[in-house]
């Protein structure tokens, strides 16, 4: 990291600093200033840019000879930030940081000459580049270190893509069960079909944890984002969330916003598993089986869903109507009743819950309209006991697999590589979170 004094000075540089001198890359870099110690290697020659990948650019590139530090502002941020070493050797250690401190992940070429960030930098931003160089010349291998500050303009005019980020509305921490997947709504839509413009906002959602979890992104929809480790969260974990996108470009019209960071921590893992043959749910914390429930799921016609689902939400008294789930007011089937300690598991309105009417079948027979029933006491304990996040399984029955989206968090029923198939950045590797990485 540089001083204290060597930051502040940064902001005195201009693009032709001491005897550094900038031409575009057509031209040709001035011999002045390279007359250095007899046997040395003159000044090192870089050229920065900042285009879209492969194909004609159109963004000039700039030269510097770098024999002091130098600075250089960027006449456009199309594409991902490319350091170019042009005097023989190679890039030994490429360090590109934001005004916090934080690095930008980047990767440099086999030969060791080209360093390209992972993704465009944000707009507005002023960042410090530290390029150790390993270099031969008549005194034999030398190795050494140049600067760099990158400047990038402004973002213009124009849409700005913000995040929302759930669970929760991000105002205060608070404690989830270890199923709780990340949610991020968008202000606006990013369409399949610009895949380049989904990997910009993919990595620059940053998703971390402590202990850490491995993860991935994965977009449920044009505008909808989840993110969700391999496996469950660990137990006692706390998970920062936040978004880099400010001031990045994710397309020609529309350019990253602030967004509001989200924290949350989660709480022992606490699963209730539904065994529907045996009639029965067992709840267990950390592994350790807490309790037994006799409980009742659906009959025929009305089946509970199979598959790992999380708790939505609890409701102390929730009315239940047929009609809710397309039974006619007036037939056999249809009911309209109050229900008490009811732990909702699917936006259609699958519970567990207190079903005093059943007590007879509950332990031998299914007799519900989908939902978990069981005594009154039990489902007052099995309320207390679960919270948001929590994981319920349904095992061994017959109903219609769990859907991963679109009525709760399914996300849970896709395996790791069907997760990852979801990812802009497909099955290849999981992507890291997010271009910035903290200071070392």
């Amino acid at each position: 990291m540089p001083s204290r004094r060597y930051a502040q000075g940064w902001g005195a540089l201009s693009l032709a600093v001491g005897a550094v001198l900038v031409t575009t890359a057509a031209g040709q870099p001035s011999t002045a200033g390279r007359a250095g110690a007899a046997g040395s290697p003159g000044p090192a020659v870089v050229t920065v840019g900042a285009c879209p990948g492969a194909g004609l650019c159109r963004v000039p590139r700039t030269t510097l000879v770098l024999d002091a530090p130098a600075a250089v502002t960027l006449p456009d941020v199309t594409g991902p930030l490319d350091l170019a070493l042009r005097t023989p050797g190679r890039l030994a250690d490429v360090t590109v940081a934001d005004g916090s401190g934080r690095r930008i992940a980047g990767r440099t070429d086999a030969g060791g000459t080209h360093w390209t960030s992972d993704v465009a930098l944000p707009a507005g931003g002023t960042y410090t580049a530290r390029l150790a160089l390993e270099e031969t010349g008549p005194a034999g291998l030398r190795h050494r270190v140049v600067r760099l500050a990158v400047r990038t303009p402004k973002a213009p005019a124009g849409e700005r893509l913000t995040v929302a980020f759930g669970p929760g509305d991000g105002g205060g921490a608070r404690t989830y069960g270890v199923g709780q997947p990340v949610t991020a709504e968008l202000s606006h839509p990013v369409p399949a079909g610009s895949p380049a413009a989904r990997r910009v906002v993919e990595h620059a959602l940053e998703v971390r944890s402590e202990p850490r979890a491995v993860g991935a992104w994965h977009w449920v929809d044009a505008d909808t984002l989840h993110y969700r480790p391999r496996a469950y969260w660990p137990a006692g974990a706390t998970v920062r969330v936040r978004s880099a996108l400010d001031g990045a470009r994710v397309t020609d019209r529309l350019h990253g916003g602030r967004s509001r960071p989200l924290t949350f921590s989660t709480g022992a893992r606490v699963e209730a598993v539904t065994d529907v043959a045996a009639h029965e749910t067992r709840v267990y914390r950390d592994g350790r089986l807490l309790r037994v429930i006799p409980v009742t799921t659906g009959k025929r016609g009305f089946r509970t869903r199979v598959g790992t689902k999380v708790v939505l939400g609890k409701e102390r008294v929730v009315r239940m109507r047929g009609d809710s789930i397309g039974i006619v007011r007036g037939s056999r089937e249809f009911y309209d009743l109050k229900v008490r300690w009811a732990t909702r598991v699917t936006w259609s309105g699958e519970y567990l819950h207190a079903a005093p009417w059943s007590l007879d079948a509950q332990g031998s027979a299914d007799v519900s309209h989908g939902c978990t029933g069981m005594s009154t006491e039990a489902a007052r304990w099995l309320f207390r006991t679960l919270r948001e996040g929590d994981v319920v399984r349904v095992v061994n029955g017959y109903g219609e697999r769990m859907t991963p989206f679109g009525n709760g968090y399914g996300d849970w029923n896709l395996d790791w590589p069907e997760w990852l198939r979801g990812s802009a950045f497909g099955t290849g590797r999981a992507p890291a979170g997010s271009p910035l990485r903290p200071a070392l």
